[in-house]
């Protein structure tokens, strides 16, 4: 293991060198230009290209390209900036383009609150453009999971060919604190699949229902096409009604086929638990002191700590409805994790502490929570 004091943002640079990124792709915006500022400074001394653009559009367009090319490819923003990358983040999902796409989240809408800790962009990592298609989210809880997650994003992007979206606020961006992360021998790496038959006989798109196109690395004789339309095996755009329902339907099914292998939680002191605290992000910081404090004066509590948002860990939190009565749920937005929460658990009367004035939500603020329960 190794012991390090950084910050969650550059945390996230390092594990993307780690786990073999090679090409960065962005524009700055607070809280997250360390992450841009370090790729530049790492990304030479591994032979990986780092590309400041002209603006977020461009950004994540070079990043598509160099990942359309075999490279392993990250972009990173905030919300103002996702926003603007809508356009090329579905060209990346219908053709099926593996990208990392880090979102340090500040206050919104619009420019909102920019140095400021928020958790406002949790739907728009579920639905970032228009259109039918499964998105992947992930959610560190601490600093050590802004690099391990980091990884795991990495992975899942190639192993589904999809972009991934990796979500911290503000906070775990700029906590600087002690980490202790694996090794780097220690690290999985998962790589794309390649087609290796006859050229002649490679369809990149004719895959299974329930699997996910397998795109060889441009320039390396096989040749197929890329596009935002409806398309067949090859690529090339189709209105046909059974082709395109096919596609469409993988596109889901490539996601929720597999959702036991993308799907983590934590569960902290939940066994004897009364009461659950549902948070995520920088706030199950607070959430597990306050628990700790709470425990202390015989208060049996517990957090349950969704780490991949999308798709939602729904069959779990079904159960934590089914099993508490009692559920208090805190983040730093005016409550779209609880939307999910309410459709998952089938009722809608929980505790809630929402915040979305771009300051932290304390230990003490759940503490008085908690005990209204």
């Amino acid at each position: 293991m190794r012991e390090v004091i950084s910050t969650g943002n550059a945390l996230i640079a390092r594990a993307a060198i780690d786990c073999g990124c090679n090409f960065f792709g962005g524009y700055p915006i607070t809280p997250s230009s360390e992450i841009a500022h370090e790729m530049s400074r790492l990304l030479p001394k591994v032979g990986g290209k780092f590309i400041q653009m002209e603006d977020e559009i461009s950004g994540i367009s070079v990043a598509l390209g160099a990942s359309m090319s075999g490279a392993k490819a990250m972009t990173a923003s905030s919300g103002p900036g996702i926003s603007l990358k809508s356009e090329q983040i579905g060209l990346g999902f219908i053709a099926e383009i593996p990208l990392l796409i880090v979102n340090v989240m500040r206050g919104g809408p619009s420019t909102g609150l920019p140095t400021r800790v928020a958790q406002g962009d949790i739907l728009q990592a579920r639905n970032p453009t228009h259109g039918d298609f499964q998105s992947i989210a992930l959610c560190p809880g601490s600093l050590k999971e802004a690099y391990t997650q980091t990884v795991r994003a990495f992975n899942l992007a190639e192993r589904f060919m999809t972009p991934v979206f990796l979500l911290l606020d503000e906070t775990l961006g700029h906590m600087q604190a002690k980490a202790v992360l694996p090794e780097i021998s220690d690290l999985k790496i998962e790589r794309r699949a390649e087609f290796k038959g006859s050229p002649k006989d490679y369809e990149p798109y004719d895959a299974a229902p329930d699997k996910p196109a397998v795109l060889n690395p441009f320039f390396r004789g096989y040749h197929y096409h890329i596009t935002g339309l409806h398309h067949g095996g090859k690529g090339f755009p189709t209105e046909n009604e059974q082709i395109v329902d096919h596609s469409i339907k993988r596109l889901f099914n490539k996601i929720s086929a597999h959702e036991d292998e993308i799907v983590q939680y934590e569960e902290f002191m939940l066994d004897d638990a009364e009461i659950c605290i549902i948070a995520y992000g920088s706030v199950s910081l607070a959430a597990k002191d306050a628990i700790l404090k709470l425990r202390g004066q015989g208060v049996r509590v517990g957090l349950f700590r969704p780490i991949t948002l999308w798709p939602s860990p729904e069959r779990k939190l079904r159960e934590l409805g089914e099993r508490f009565n009692k559920i208090l749920i805190a983040e730093l937005n005016l409550g779209q994790y609880l939307l999910e929460v309410q459709r998952a658990c089938l009722r809608d009367d929980f505790k809630t502490l929402l915040k979305a004035n771009g300051r932290p939500i304390s230990p003490s603020e759940i503490i008085e929570k908690v005990k209204e329960l």
